[in-house]
């Protein structure tokens, strides 16, 4: 037989068997191949194996590819995007021929069906490897494609992660509070500031006990707290508390703390805000002692009104009593004394008025040597009785310093009384007054040493406070009138108590220019 003979007869079967071949197929397809092909909608699979057997045909018959290739195409995408496996599509394009083989040797002898079965074993061969080629091609750019776009995914998780590790080391190692990670009890991470606030470097500070920077009285507090933390594993202590930290140099200052138990490395730990609280605390105790002054001031202030006007009577009296030509020896004597006393009180209620009041001072332009040397002069008497010498040194020209002449003399007067009362029988007491720059502001230092025990160590930070002092008679307000005469000039007060011999005040003016 003619190979154009078995086209035609051929061509005639196909026509002839078509819708048996398709409705075969696609039974086939839904329950012979796959559950992904089970799955499909029976109109798509009706169109597919349409478009299958057209382009069988016209391979067949015409010798035309072109049909099955841009078949195979488009069935390739369509069943990779759906994730069909190679070898069961390609199931799917073989059981055309095991349909038609059998049809086949059923309508023609042997020797028309053999030019027919070869004709369709090369159609099947052909677009198995085209099939297979193009599949593979395609798979494989999905595959360049998908690891493209891993790849991007990485790299911008990668820089992501970057950023948010720059941010994370930025915000705790640049922050001004310390940062702790502490895990069973031992620390595993710190961060500049909790190195600072303790005087340590950051590498001596990793792997040693949280408690060696906790003071000995307030590290029972800190062990409860945190192991009740870690045995029942979450936060047990939601707000801040206070504690003292140990420094390297074994001072303690207060510090405020906020912990958390979280995981650190994929184990439990503990992680905590360390605060220097010191200002903070010290502002407190500031206000506190402010409050308490003013209401102490109120009180003073109506006492000594209501002090001063009998005593004022008392005083009075008292000089008028003396010029009695009738009293004579201790009678006269008894009303010196009491005199005296008089004079005395209305000091003390001096001290305690101008303490409790507010300074309203009238500066004008004054040579400090000058009066210094009268301040001098008023209490020649008193340096006469304890046989003490004045040695007054000074600049050869100091400028004009803006002073309130009366509360200058308050000042001054305190602290030579002051150093009159500490030096000893024969003692000398210096004077300096000189120009000393701080802060480029030029300012008049006058300085009075005495040649005293010096002040005790444990007395050092009691002797400026109001009321407090070691005199039998005194109100213990002088140093805090000086040191506040001082403050509303402009300047302050500095004590100089680590002297060999002796304690050493002076007094810092400004005199203004710069």
């Amino acid at each position: 037989m003619t190979q154009d003979m078995s086209r035609t007869e051929l061509e005639a079967f196909l026509e002839r068997h078509r819708q048996t071949i398709l409705d075969a197929w696609v039974d086939r397809l839904h329950t012979g191949v796959s559950e992904k092909y089970s799955g499909r909608p029976t109109e798509e699979l009706v169109a597919t194996v349409t478009d299958a057997f057209d382009g069988n045909r016209s391979f067949l018959i015409d010798d035309d590819p072109s049909q099955i290739d841009r078949f195979i195409e488009s069935i390739t995408r369509l069943r990779l995007s759906a994730g069909f496996s190679l070898s069961h599509v390609q199931t799917a394009f073989e059981l055309f021929r095991e349909i038609v083989t059998p049809m086949l040797f059923e309508s023609f002898p042997p020797v028309v069906c053999h030019p027919m079965i070869v004709r369709v074993n090369q159609c099947m061969a052909y677009v198995v490897k085209m099939h297979s080629e193009l599949f593979q091609a395609m798979h494989e750019k999905t595959i360049r494609q998908h690891n493209l776009e891993l790849k991007w995914k990485v790299q911008r998780r990668t820089a992501e992660l970057a950023e948010s590790e720059r941010k994370y080391k930025t915000l705790v190692e640049e922050i001004n509070d310390g940062y702790v990670v502490v895990r069973d009890e031992m620390i595993v991470f710190a961060n500049p500031a909790f190195a600072k606030i303790h005087q340590w470097s950051e590498s001596a500070v990793i792997g040693q006990r949280f408690l060696d920077f906790v003071a000995p009285e307030s590290r029972e507090k800190i062990l409860t707290l945190y192991n009740r933390g870690m045995i029942i594993g979450k936060q047990v202590t939601p707000k801040a508390f206070e504690y003292m930290r140990l420094t390297r140099d074994g001072n303690t200052y207060p510090t405020e703390i906020l912990s958390r138990i979280t995981h650190y490395d994929d184990q439990l730990a503990t992680i905590a805000i360390c605060r220097d609280i010191t200002e903070r605390v010290r502002m407190e105790k500031k206000v506190r002692e402010a409050e308490r002054m003013a209401t102490i001031g109120q009180i003073t202030a109506s006492l000594s009104h209501e002090i001063r006007n009998p005593l004022s009577a008392i005083k009075l009296n008292l000089q008028v009593l003396k010029k009695n030509a009738m009293l004579k020896g201790n009678d006269e004597r008894r009303l010196d004394i009491s005199v005296q006393e008089v004079k005395r009180l209305e000091r003390i209620l001096r001290e305690l008025l101008d303490f409790a009041k507010p300074l309203d001072l009238k500066p004008q332009p004054a040579d400090a040597q000058v009066l210094i040397y009268h301040y001098i002069e008023l209490l020649d008497e008193k340096f006469k009785q304890k046989s003490i010498r004045i040695r007054f040194e000074q600049e050869a020209a100091m400028p004009k310093v803006p002073l309130d002449s009366e509360r200058f003399q308050q000042a001054v007067m305190n602290l030579l009384l002051n150093a009159i009362d500490a030096s000893p029988e024969g003692g000398m007491i210096q004077i300096n007054i000189g120009i000393t720059w701080r802060n480029a502001q030029r300012y008049a230092a006058i300085r009075i040493r005495d040649a005293g025990p010096g002040i005790p160590a444990e007395l050092v930070g009691e002797i400026q406070k109001p009321f407090f002092t070691t005199k039998t008679q005194g109100t213990g307000l002088g140093l805090t009138n000086t040191e506040r005469v001082a403050r509303e000039h402009g300047g302050w007060l500095e004590i100089d108590e680590k002297l060999p011999v002796g304690a050493a005040f002076t007094l810092m003016m400004p005199v203004g220019g710069h």
